[in-house]
């Protein structure tokens, strides 16, 4: 009966399950609320069927008689097995029965497990839900063991979930393990390639060694057997010419006794020379043999003194020919001493005539370039604003080099007050301080007059206080104390693109050039008291104070201020002042309008040429003391060698001006500079090039006429 109702019960859950189509997955909500029916249906029965299942009371002992057999086997209601045990509960239906309970339990079991088997995307995790449930079932059931059977469910089921998050937190490191396996993968695929190529290049090398080698071996044994046979040779010559020497003494020895033999028998035969006594005779030809064999001895002893020694006669002849001989050398020396000279002098003319040409070569392109084709300047009349008018005035005085600049500058105005804003810079280390910025900055589009007006205010507060900080950094704090710290960065961007379009406007150009490093604010500063010492100077000779000078009295005040100008430089100053050579001595001069300033901060004609010619004489100054270093421009130079340069070309300097030269060369405080004397000066080196780059930085110039050279 069991049997049945378990079939029974497989049968009515598979027909409410009707199976689902191939690659459809069943509906979650669709379970659960199965699950929950299920549940509801199992409930009521166990409340109707409460005495079905125990025994007065207590639980059933069935599984204790039916210890044999298993309770609940994980096999599906339509296998093979299933159906052999179904079979063998008809065959014996006298057996001791289940309990109803667990029948119901076992049958729900079934039908939960299979509708998870008829999902396609059933899941481990799932399928532990219908045994979760029993479980429930069982706790609910026996409220004796509730605590128990709960306790042990949620160590279950609080190790499931860490086990989760654990499997969770690994899911990542899983797919990273997966890509950093490939990349493996494909480095030592990489590196077994380059491996390869490596040993296939280094076994063709092993074999053209094998080869050098092979050929190098033989070299070696054919030079052996040739040394060998060349040996054996030797050995054989030896002996050969061993036996001929020995041979050679004995034939010399018995010549010599056939000689002896025949000079006795001669004597013998002839008495009557010598006398009659042949003892006598054989003294005598003893005594001949001693005197002959000393005498031998003698004559190889003088070869072997004397065997390098010349015969006077001819080394007098020799001597006289080496004497002729060193004359010759001597007038062909002090001849190729003057040829040398010569040479030199050409070469040093050759040189020269070299640079003019060069110079001369570039002038002529410059002139090509600028007078061929000669633009028409008229053509920019339309363009520049103001009109006609504005561009006479732009215009006048000026060569095509400078209307060049003039009209980049137009342009470059036309384009600054189109811009709205500014790119910030950044902050890097070569950026400027008062230009580190980031982001966009606001385009305060001032007028050329108000650039002007705020760079002559920033000059008059540079000089009114203590020049204890940088001027790019005093530059600014200015801004920042003028409109405040939240527009100083806009107005130091404008101010900075302002002063870098105009190049022709001395203000601007100046205050760039300080501002940029690239001249010291003391030459600003310098210029200005010369001016002012000038004015002063010709105010004094002004003795009306009529504001109006003679040409004369002019002339005078341009010596005595400048006392190194030459004359051509005097010429030029009053050029520029308005002199012409027409002029008399008695025209007068409005000398106060010689330093007055337009709106624009552009000065007159004459203080323009009082700048040109100190920097004319700057660069003069320091190509006099590259001449006399007498190096390359490439080449180092020691502390002591351009201070001496310097005290040489200048002799007027004193010390403390020579040090700041020195300080200002070699980037050494003034303070570190080591003595005169001090052995440490030759070890302070710098490169030339550097030194007078440096120099040109700083306001240098002549403090005295130079010592002329003396005649030879």
């Amino acid at each position: 009966m069991a049997c049945q109702q378990s079939r029974y019960h497989s049968f009515s859950s598979a027909s409410r399950l009707q199976p689902q189509p191939s690659g459809v997955t069943i509906d979650e909500s669709f379970i659960t609320e199965n699950k929950s029916t299920q549940k509801r249906k199992l409930l009521q029965k166990r409340r109707t069927l409460t005495g079905q299942f125990s025994m007065g009371g207590h639980l059933s002992p069935w599984p204790t008689y039916t210890s044999g057999q298993t309770i609940l086997q994980n096999r599906k209601p339509c296998s093979d097995d299933y159906r052999k045990r179904v079979g063998s509960c008809q065959q014996h239906p006298f057996r001791t029965a289940k309990p109803r309970y667990l029948e119901e339990l076992e049958n729900y079991l079934r039908k939960e497990l299979l509708l998870l088997d008829l999902g396609t995307d059933s899941t481990q995790e799932l399928r532990l839900q219908p045994y979760r449930e029993i479980f429930e079932f069982f706790i609910e059931d026996f409220k004796t063991y509730k605590p128990l059977l709960s306790s042990i469910k949620n160590a279950y089921e609080g190790m499931l979930a860490h086990q989760r998050e654990k499997i969770r937190a690994l899911e990542p490191l899983k797919a990273k393990l997966v890509t950093v396996n490939e990349d493996c993968n494909e480095r030592i695929l990489a590196m077994r390639a380059e491996e390869k190529h490596e040993i296939s290049l280094l076994k063709k090398e092993k074999m053209n060694l094998l080869k050098l080698i092979d050929k190098k071996n033989e070299e070696k044994i054919s030079l052996q057997s040739e040394v060998a046979k060349l040996r054996k040779n030797l050995a054989e010559e030896y002996l050969h010419y061993l036996s001929e020497r020995d041979a050679r003494k004995i034939l010399i020895a018995d010549l010599n006794e056939l000689r002896y033999q025949r000079e006795d028998m001669s004597l013998a035969q002839s008495p009557g020379i010598w006398g009659e006594d042949p003892v006598k005779l054989t003294l005598a030809l003893k005594m001949t043999r001693q005197d002959l064999t000393r005498t031998q001895m003698e004559l190889n002893t003088m070869k072997a003194n004397f065997g390098d020694v010349v015969p006077r006669r001819d080394f007098e002849m020799q001597e006289k020919t080496n004497k002729d001989l060193q004359e010759q050398l001597d007038t062909l020396r002090a001849s190729y001493e003057e040829v040398r000279k010569e040479h030199e002098i050409l070469m040093q003319l050759h040189m020269s005539t070299l640079k003019e040409r060069d110079q001369f070569f570039s002038e002529l392109q410059e002139i090509q370039r600028t007078s061929t084709p000669r633009p028409d300047w008229t053509k920019c009349e339309d363009v520049v604003a103001g009109g006609p008018e504005r561009w006479q005035m732009l215009a006048e005085g000026k060569n095509s080099d400078q209307l060049v600049d003039v009209l980049l500058e137009e342009i470059g105005s036309g384009l600054l007050r189109e811009k709205e804003f500014f790119p910030g810079l950044g902050y890097g280390e070569a950026i400027p301080a008062f230009l580190r910025f980031d982001g966009l900055v606001e385009n305060k589009k001032p007028s050329k007059k108000d650039v002007v007006d705020l760079l002559k205010d920033a000059w008059k507060e540079r000089l009114a206080e203590e020049q204890k900080e940088t001027f790019p950094d005093f530059f600014f704090n200015f801004l920042e104390r003028r409109f405040g710290p939240s527009d100083a960065m806009a107005w130091a961007y404008t101010i900075f693109e302002n002063i870098k379009i105009f190049h022709s406007n001395e203000l601007m150009s100046q205050f760039y050039a300080v501002l940029m490093g690239k001249r010291s604010e003391n030459v600003y500063v310098t210029q200005k008291e010369t001016v002012a010492q000038l004015l002063k100077e010709m105010t004094n000779a002004d003795s009306q104070n009529e504001g109006l000078l003679t040409m004369e009295q002019f002339n005078t005040v341009l010596k005595s201020t400048f006392p190194l100008k030459t004359e051509e430089q005097i010429q030029e100053l009053m050029e520029a002042g308005g002199w012409h050579p027409s002029s008399s001595n008695a025209d007068l001069l409005n000398y106060r309008s010689l330093f007055m300033e337009d709106e624009e901060g552009q000065s007159e004609p004459f203080v323009q040429k009082l700048w040109e010619q100190y920097m004319d004489e700057k660069d003069e100054y320091l190509l006099q003391l590259k001449q006399e270093l007498g190096i390359e421009l490439h080449e180092e130079v020691t502390l002591p060698k351009l201070r001496g340069a310097l005290m040489t070309i200048d002799p007027s300097l004193d010390k403390q001006t020579v040090n700041t030269y020195m300080s200002q060369a070699f980037q050494l405080p003034e303070l570190e500079l080591p003595e005169d004397s001090d052995e440490k000066e030759e070890g302070v080196v710098e490169i030339l090039q550097t030194a007078l780059e440096r120099l040109q930085v700083i306001d240098i110039r002549r403090a005295g006429p130079r010592e002329p050279e003396p005649a030879n």
